[in-house]
């Protein structure tokens, strides 16, 4: 493939105008804000920079880095064990079913206009579902699109979409959206560039405030988002 089409499919799939719902989550964003966790865009940038670099971003990236090996050697037991691992690796209800959702949505929307057999051959083990990670790496790899540009493009995806969330909770103009994207360029490169290097088993999550405001959304009184 050219690196032309593989930037299109990229773009395309991890657009926010792709059909995976994507703004109607804020990953515990929403609870953090109503604490007073998250208050300008200096905390909207240290939150997002943790989700990458030490919470599901690196996780993803690395389910994303593991199905895009398996399927590209086309290992369906390894990838098999990937999807099933990818379910488990989000630390509560919400962010579970935030991924879930998003990855189920996404193979339908590839399999429709990018159809491929190790997609096909995904949904039918898994019924329709996987991880959006899983989801990503599977389709990257049947297209031919390289890793490294998925996983950044995959991380700034991630990151953008949080960074949307913040905007509209805190909230904050486009131009201060803007500057915490530019922030985050570094963890994201960093986040991409270590992920693919480091064996499942020795991957792990060190973002606890998240995962515990995730928590408490699941019982907010007011809520505009799902997670």
């Amino acid at each position: 493939m050219t690196t032309e089409a593989a930037l299109y499919r990229l773009m395309t799939w991890l657009s926010p105008s792709y059909p995976l719902g994507a703004f109607s989550y804020s990953h515990g964003l929403e609870y953090a804000v109503e604490a007073g966790l998250v208050r300008d865009r200096d905390g909207l940038r240290d939150w997002v920079a943790a989700a990458v670099g030490a919470g599901a971003g690196r996780s993803d990236g690395a389910l994303l880095a593991a199905a895009w090996r398996a399927a590209e050697a086309g290992d369906g037991a390894v990838l098999d064990e990937v999807a099933t691992l990818a379910f488990a690796w989000r630390g509560s209800a919400e962010t579970a079913l935030e991924s879930r959702q998003q990855g189920a949505a996404f193979l339908t929307a590839t399999r429709a206009a990018w159809p491929h057999p190790l997609l096909d051959a995904l949904a039918l083990r898994h019924r329709g579902e996987a991880s959006l990670p899983v989801a990503v790496g599977v389709a990257a790899a049947a297209q031919g699109v390289p890793l490294a540009a998925t996983l950044t493009a995959y991380l700034h995806a991630f990151s953008g979409s949080l960074v949307s969330a913040g905007q509209r909770l805190i909230p904050l103009g486009q131009t201060d959206g803007q500057a915490v994207i530019a922030a985050l360029e570094g963890v994201v490169a960093a986040t991409a560039a270590s992920v693919p290097a480091s064996p499942l088993d020795e991957i792990g999550t060190a973002a606890p405030l998240i995962d515990w405001c995730s928590m408490r959304h699941e019982t907010q009184y007011t809520r505009l988002f799902r997670s």
